[in-house]
Order: C-alpha cells, then structure tokens, then sequence
C-alpha cells in the first residue's frame, strides 16, 4: 500500500470516528446550552448505551434492532433521573458544584456496571455479516457504514428537531434567554429534562453501534474525554462545532496515529485540546460573544 493508499485508508478511519465523537460532543452541547454544565457522565452514557444492548441481545434474548432501541431509550431515561435526583437539587449551587456531581455520578455508574457486568468487554453481532466494503483502495468494515450512517441520521434528526419542532425551539430559546424564556410561558425545567434524556439517547446511540467492537464498564470514559475534545474544538455551545470538531478530531487523530504512531493516538486528541485551548479557546465556531470555555 502506498502513501497515497494509506493517506485514504486513515481518512475513511478518521470520518468513521468522527462520527462517534461528534454524537458524544453533541451530548455535550447539549447540556451546556440548557444549564451551563459540563456533562462528565457523557461517556458513561455510551458505555450504558452499549452494556444494555448486549443484555437485551443475549440474555433477554431480543433481535439487534429491537434491542438497540432499547438500550437508546433505557440509557434517555437514566439521563432524565440523573437531571432530576442529582442536578435539579444543586439547581441553587454553584456551576463547579453541579459538574462534580456529574463526576460523582460518573464514578457511580463505572461502579455499578463493573459490580453487575464484570471487567470483561460486552459484544453483540455486527449489524450486518459479509466482506469489508472497499472504496478505492481503502478497505473497511460493513459496521463503519452503520457507524456513519446512524451518526449522520441522528445528527439530520437533531436538526429537525431544534428547527421544525415547538420543543426543539423552546430548547433554543432557553438556551438563549431563560428569563425571557419563562416570561413567554416556556418551562425551563422541562426543557433541561428533555436536554438529558437527547444528550443520554445521542450517547447511547454511539454506545450500540461500538457494541461489536466490545464495550466495558471504563471504556466511556475515553470516549467522553474524546466527546468533550471534539466540544471544546468545535466551540462549546455550537451544535454545529460540536459536528464539525468531532470529524476534525477524527481524522486527525487517525492522521498522527497512522503517519507518527499509534502509541499517540490519545495523546494526539489531548495535544489538539490543548493547542485549541492555547491559540483560540472559543473553538472553531464559537457563536456567542463574551464568553470563553
């Protein structure tokens, strides 16, 4: 294979992990809009999301849609009662207050999983069975195509959701303006609720389609740590710089780690966070004025 060959190979990589990362940075944002907090049980969430479908797949013996689904919306509602047990009474304390009591509950979900599931990787079937698929001469796995599909789907859906629908837009409004948002009628407190439950669904679905490749009870918090890079690059708050980081991120990381080693692959997302942080903390498409990360 030569140069050129491998140059495309880390690209289709990179796009691939892009796609999870930007889900998970996503979640991020999300949260942050709504309330103003750093979500560090992002990453427990796609744990969450891939140790549930594994359950449903082989002990309740459901079929690998059926149980993706599931999973999504078990995980939405552990997002929901983490808002509610957890965040909700700390509502009057102080921003730094609320994100340790996203890492205690970080901490909390990594105990429960390794003391119910064990230390060892969960699987399920990859989603489709065959022969890698072939792009030229970059050759990649028929679960890359689910990875980027589903990724790509649920960022459309985010879209429409945020632009064609009344919640979408109360959510918006709310994370412009609470005040002017609850003086126009709109439920504040339900609106972060619903922000939760997106943010856990967006990190289970990157949680199931992972599944196949074998999840356990820490391996979310990479994926979070890597989730809140992608934010941070693309520009917290921006759901669009939230995407656009998270492919950035992607194919970047796959760069160093083909062309410099592998040994750096995480090395190299955290050198990137830092670089952001040093030379444009706001992100690469920071939209509100006045404010830094």
């Amino acid at each position: 294979m030569n140069f050129t060959d491998q140059l495309l190979q880390y690209l289709v990589n990179g796009i691939t992990n892009g796609g999870i990362y930007a889900l998970i940075a996503l979640g991020f944002t999300i949260i942050y809009k709504s309330t103003d907090i750093i979500n560090f049980a992002q990453g427990e969430f796609v744990m969450l999301g891939a140790v549930f479908m594994s359950t449903l797949y082989h002990h309740v013996h459901l079929n690998l849609a059926i149980s993706f689904g599931l999973s999504v919306l078990a995980v939405a509602i552990i997002g929901i009662l983490m808002e509610v047990l957890m965040i909700r009474p700390l509502r009057e304390s102080s921003v730094v207050s609320q994100i340790m009591a996203t890492i205690g509950a970080s901490i909390f979900l990594r105990g429960a999983v390794m003391l119910i599931w064990g230390r060892n990787d969960l699987f399920v079937p990859f989603f489709s069975s065959g022969q890698p698929y072939r792009f030229f001469s970059a050759i990649f796995d028929r679960q890359y195509v689910w990875i980027l599909a589903i990724a790509l789907l649920a960022m459309s859906g985010l879209h429409l959701f945020y632009e064609k629908t009344i919640h979408g837009k109360a959510m918006t409004a709310c994370a412009a303006n609470k005040k002017a948002s609850m003086l126009v009628g709109i439920n504040v407190e339900t609106m972060v609720i619903l922000s939760f439950g997106l943010s856990a669904a967006l990190g289970a679905l990157a949680g199931g389609v992972l599944a196949p490749f074998g999840m356990k009870y820490d391996t979310g918090v990479t994926f979070g740590l890597k989730g809140f890079c992608a934010a941070i690059v693309g520009g917290l708050g921006n759901n669009v710089g939230a995407i656009v980081g998270g492919f950035v991120l992607g194919v970047v990381e796959e760069l160093g780690a083909g062309l410099i080693s592998s040994s750096y692959k995480n090395a190299i997302s955290f050198c990137i966070l830092l670089a952001v942080l040093l030379i444009r903390p706001q992100g690469i498409l920071f939209i509100r004025s006045g404010e830094r990360v």
